[in-house]
């Protein structure tokens, strides 16, 4: 255990991880198709802002309760199992948050009312807050506008960085990663607001990040190996195991303050809002890094295996002691040599050591005797 760890931190460990992209690829086929399904099912729940309506927000005392809220709606004639009703607490207060669709401004007043009423408060204590279905229609153009306008801006600058392959395969997993998050969404029901959309462009700039890291790398081994027969599976191979390391490290000082944010900050403190956000955010990292090791990575194999450069040495991986040889010497061990080093470990392992007179092809010359 301890040799496994020293030769991780050391970027040394020998994963094949373009042989096995198949499995990362049947992953992510299901749950893209789990989340398109879920999308054509139910949908997303989205929230106020997004789809308009009228949100109050009343303190929470022994008589003003869950039930006694649905009461007041069903009174209004208002089907309580469409209303979103929250307990907010903060500190030792608590606060009922009712969420309901459009509403004319008579009914706001007597919800209103009734709401103060039955919590023994006056009606200015009852908040309201009241958002159109047109202001939130706009705030989604804009949030899908600047989605499209971060994938066009990264598309330009990886190519000028690097080349238009890695770009299509960092869009890939960017997009792979708005799925999957879109999709813990649907699945679960989960309330989309502004905030989830905050933490969805934050967490394609990290699934950009950790994949760039992993490009950077490759760009410079395949710089490396320009003058060696070296497949282009055996770059990724190598680049991946020497970066696994970072993107580990990096990922988890990531996760571990989201998780307390979503931890304290939702379940101990109850902020609603930073759960929304802390949750997106947790999915997004686990998502993006998985994209960089097994979408983005393996896409950009694919891609490169094409070229007229590597398409003779296309599905020729160096594996175990072959992969660590390359990275030691830069050059690959070669099949032949790479079999004649397993038979010669195989025949010292198995057969004892021959003696000098058997090795050699003939009796040695006897020496001619000295005149005097």
């Amino acid at each position: 255990m301890a040799g496994r760890l020293t030769r991780l931190s050391r970027g040394e460990t020998t994963i094949d991880f373009y042989g096995r992209r198949k499995v990362g690829f049947i992953v992510s086929g299901l749950l893209v198709v789990i989340t398109i399904a879920s999308l054509f099912l139910q949908g997303l729940n989205l929230g106020i802002d997004f789809k308009g309506g009228v949100a109050f927000e009343v303190p929470a005392t022994g008589t003003l309760t869950v039930e006694t809220a649905e009461k007041i709606l069903t009174t209004e004639k208002i089907d309580a199992a469409t209303a979103k009703i929250q307990i907010l607490s903060t500190g030792n207060t608590e606060r009922i948050r009712i969420q309901l669709g459009d509403l004319s401004a008579e009914t706001v007043t007597k919800i209103q009312t009734a709401l103060a009423k039955e919590s023994k408060a006056t009606v200015n204590d009852v908040s309201v807050s009241t958002v159109s279905s047109t202001w939130g229609w706009n705030i989604t153009k804009k949030s899908i506008t600047a989605l499209l306008v971060f994938f066009a801006v990264v598309s330009l600058f990886i190519s000028l960085r690097f080349e238009w392959g890695m770009a299509v395969s960092a869009i890939a997993a960017m997009a792979h990663d708005v799925a999957i998050s879109v999709g813990v969404y649907s699945v679960f029901g989960l309330e989309v607001t502004p905030a989830t959309v905050v933490a969805f462009l934050t967490i394609l700039g990290f699934s950009l990040y950790d994949t760039i890291v992993v490009f950077d790398k490759v760009h410079e081994n395949d710089e490396r190996f320009s003058g060696s027969k070296v497949s282009y599976g055996d770059i990724v191979n190598v680049s991946m195991n020497q970066v696994l390391m970072r993107s580990l490290i990096t990922s988890i000082a990531a996760v571990l303050p989201v998780f307390s944010l979503l931890v304290l900050g939702a379940g101990v403190l109850g902020a609603v809002a930073l759960r929304e956000f802390a949750l997106a955010l947790l999915v997004g990292l686990i998502t993006g890094v998985y994209s960089s090791i097994y979408i983005a990575s393996p896409l950009l194999g694919m891609l490169k295996e094409r070229s007229a450069k590597y398409r003779s040495m296309r599905g020729q991986l160096s594996l175990k002691s072959d992969m660590a040889h390359l990275m030691a010497t830069g050059a690959p061990l070669g099949r032949r040599a790479s079999a004649r080093a397993a038979s010669d470990t195989e025949k010292s392992a198995v057969s004892p050591a021959a003696p000098v007179e058997a090795i050699l092809s003939h009796p040695p010359r006897p020496r001619k005797k000295s005149r005097r």
